[in-house]
Formats: C-alpha cells, sequence, structure tokens
C-alpha cells in the first residue's frame, strides 16, 4: 500500500492511494497526530476509519513523514561505482581508507531538512556554492529494536520512501564531516509517497535522477555495498532504533561532483527522483 500525507481545504490530513494513484482515501486523524507523524502513526496498528475520497490533484502533498523525531540515518559510499567518483572527488575524507568502505559509514541529517516534493531546495550563496543531488532509497523502521541481527533485521522494516540527500561539497570537505553539509535547511526532500515493505523488491528496484530532464543516476538496489540487512545490523548495534526512524541507504553514481567539471545545481534547475514501486519526487531549486 501507499500512503501520503497532505493538504486539502486548508485540513493537514493522511490517506491511503487508490485508483491507480489518482484518489485519497482520508482516513479519520488528527491534524496535530499528522503534524508530528504523518505515516508513523500508522505503524503497528489497524487503518483509521476512512472519511472521504479525494482526487490527488486537489491536494498539496506533503512530506511522509514533515517532522522526523530525530535525526535522519544515511549511508555514504553505498554504491561501488559511486564510492569511486566520490573517492576521486577530493572531498572525501574518508578516501585514505580506501574507496570502498570495509563496514557502513553513518551519519545524519537534521529532522528540519526534510521538504515535500514541490518545494524548493534552497540554495543560500552566502554559506555555499556547491550543493549537490542525491537520489536515495530511504527505510522507515516499524518497530524498537537493539543489536538486531542480519537475520532479523528486515521484520523491523515498515516500508520506504525516497529522499535526495541534498549536499554542500565544499563544507562537507572544510568540516572533514558530513552533518554540517547534509544538514543545511531544506536539503533532505522526501516523498512523494511512502509505501509498505512488500511494495519493494530490494533485489532489483531502480533508482534514477535527473536535473533539467538529464538523466544523471540510473542503478539498482541490488547493487547497494552493504543490503538493508547489514545496515540495520549496523546502526542497531548499541543503539535502540525506534519506529518511525528514517535510514538513507546510499546514492549510485551520476552525482555532480563525478562530472569533470562537476555539475552543481543552480537557481532554476529542477531535481527529478524517480524508483520503482514508489513514485516521482521533484523539487525545483532557488536561490535565497
Amino acid at each position: 500500500m501507499k500512503f501520503a500525507a497532505f493538504i486539502h481545504n486548508s485540513k493537514t490530513c493522511l490517506g491511503r492511494l487508490v485508483e491507480n494513484d489518482a484518489f485519497l482515501e482520508r482516513f479519520d486523524v488528527s491534524e496535530s497526530t499528522i503534524e508530528q507523524d504523518g505515516v508513523v502513526s500508522l505503524i503497528d496498528r489497524p487503518l483509521p476509519d476512512i472519511t472521504a475520497k479525494i482526487p490527488v490533484s486537489d491536494v498539496e502533498l506533503l512530506a511522509p513523514i514533515p517532522r522526523p523525531r530525530r535525526n535522519i540515518f544515511c549511508v555514504g559510499k553505498n554504491y561501488y561505482a559511486h564510492a569511486e567518483e566520490f573517492a576521486a572527488s577530493g572531498f572525501d575524507s574518508s578516501a585514505a581508507k580506501g574507496a570502498v568502505p570495509e563496514a557502513p559509514i553513518v551519519f545524519s541529517k537534521l529532522p528540519e531538512t526534510v521538504e515535500a516534493t514541490g518545494n524548493s531546495i534552497r540554495l543560500d550563496s552566502a554559506v555555499t556554492n556547491t550543493v549537490d543531488y542525491e537520489a536515495e532509497l530511504a527505510v522507515i523502521i516499524g518497530k524498537a529494536g537493539r543489536n538486531i541481527s542480519k537475520e532479523e533485521a528486515m521484520s523491523y522494516v515498515w516500508g520506504y520512501t525516497i529522499v535526495n540527500d541534498v549536499t554542500s561539497r565544499d563544507l562537507q570537505g572544510y568540516h572533514s564531516q558530513w552533518l554540517i553539509g547534509k544538514s543545511q535547511d531544506s536539503f533532505c526532500p522526501m516523498g512523494p509517497w511512502a509505501v509498505t515493505a512488500d511494495e519493494i523488491d530490494l533485489a532489483d528496484t531502480t533508482v534514477k535522477c535527473w536535473v533539467n530532464g538529464d538523466l544523471r543516476q540510473d542503478s539498482n538496489t541490488g547493487l547497494l555495498i552493504f543490503d538493508v540487512p547489514t545496515i540495520i545490523a549496523a546502526i542497531s548495534n548499541g543503539i535502540t532504533l525506534n519506529p518511525g526512524d528514517v535510514i538513507a541507504t546510499g546514492t549510485p553514481a551520476g552525482v555532480g561532483i563525478g562530472f569533470n567539471p562537476p555539475k552543481y545545481l543552480a537557481a532554476g534547475d529542477i531535481v527529478k527522483i524517480e524508483i520503482e514501486g514508489i513514485g516521482t519526487l521533484e523539487n525545483p531549486v532557488e536561490d535565497i
């Protein structure tokens, strides 16, 4: 199933997509709950009553989790070709240990980075002029767990969504760590929907990204260096994962920094990410 958070007639709503994603069945859920948790409020409980059926064309979509309760977990250098292109870029503080990591590289993005599809990625030229895009499949955790084994990890996955792990490359390099360069305001577009785990085949799901209609990234989740069970096991090693935690699994080759010269984002650009089984996340880029 696919779920969405959205605004209809000035009311914040939560619903299920039906009829080839043309309509949303609106659930009976309070606005305050949706604004805080979005689709997380559906985890591990019966679906709420349906109060209306609304054309998708009549709503303004929100991110499926408008404000995650804590930082978004992210995995760096998790496709072989991207690991090579990033190591060669000069911005990779981990490159001294080799292009391909021996264990998952985990960092985070602040919850306030999240933006809905259609909202702008905002560039602040006073802070950075080297802003890049990164198309990623994101995992939504469905139950609490600590020291989760790889064998049990998939039972902790509720579903998936798309994120764009937008990154300031100069800040990433300057600080020799990734939080600041990854956590600028608006640097985590998410959506358009969240889908339940049964909708996605992790062994064979395409991940694509276009900038202004130019196909930049074209890969498959079957090419991840560290698969989702391995990632969950690594992050939960001594850390309790909670329902609603989001884990971005890494981006494939084709990011802007991989070109010579680099193709950074600029005002007026349109970034479109498509992940098979989920949908299309599209965001314009603007100066502030």
